[in-house]
């Protein structure tokens, strides 16, 4: 018996059809078994996607999602650091933080025109040293802005998350690089600047 092959349009279909008629049947169970919940999970980011606004930075340094008509409010030095990571798609490891404290530190000085000099230095002095927590305090209030913007689907594209990459060096030695990351679209983050 051959196979009919179906295009991908046409399959898309097909599981139209019987992911209804599963659910005329009161068979959800039945549907979740089939789709699996990691897929199920991968679909539920995927939705997100399509709702993710464009991020504008302002030239004073305002962070408006322009399609939620919404701004997202943030204290200088967690401007600062959010910057930085935008700055770094491809991640950066807190670890690491001390290499990108120049760059921090003028992100931190643009955003805090009229804060006293010694202590943005000393802000960053805390936010690169690998013992102190304050990145992390700063990530976390940053988590929770967005958070009560918008879903946590939505909001997981926008936060400073985690992303581990593992690195094989010969046949025996394995390493991880434990970036943090603004999953965001580049092509979403709109500059305004003058």
């Amino acid at each position: 018996m051959s196979e009919l092959i179906l295009s991908p349009e046409e399959a898309a279909q097909e599981v139209k059809r019987l992911t209804m008629q599963l659910q005329q049947s009161g068979r959800q169970d039945l549907l979740l078994h089939a789709l699996g919940v990691p897929l199920l999970e991968e679909l539920r980011i995927e939705a997100a996607k399509g709702r993710l606004s464009r991020l504008v930075i302002t030239e004073d340094y305002r962070f408006v999602l322009e399609d939620y008509h919404k701004e997202v409010e943030l204290q200088p030095v967690h401007k600062a650091v959010y910057l930085l990571f935008l700055a770094h798609p491809e991640g950066i490891e807190f670890k690491r933080l001390a290499e990108y404290r120049d760059e921090l530190l003028g992100y931190y000085m643009s955003t805090a025109k009229m804060m006293d000099k010694e202590k943005v230095i000393e802000s960053v002095d805390h936010l690169t040293d690998p013992l102190d927590n304050a990145i992390n305090e700063k990530c976390s209030r940053i988590k929770k802005v967005f958070l009560e913007l918008m879903d946590e689907y939505s909001a997981s594209y926008y936060i400073i998350s985690s992303h581990t990459q593992k690195h094989v060096v010969g046949s025996s030695r394995i390493w991880y690089e434990r970036l943090k990351v603004v999953r965001l679209p580049r092509e979403l983050v709109v500059w305004k600047r003058g």
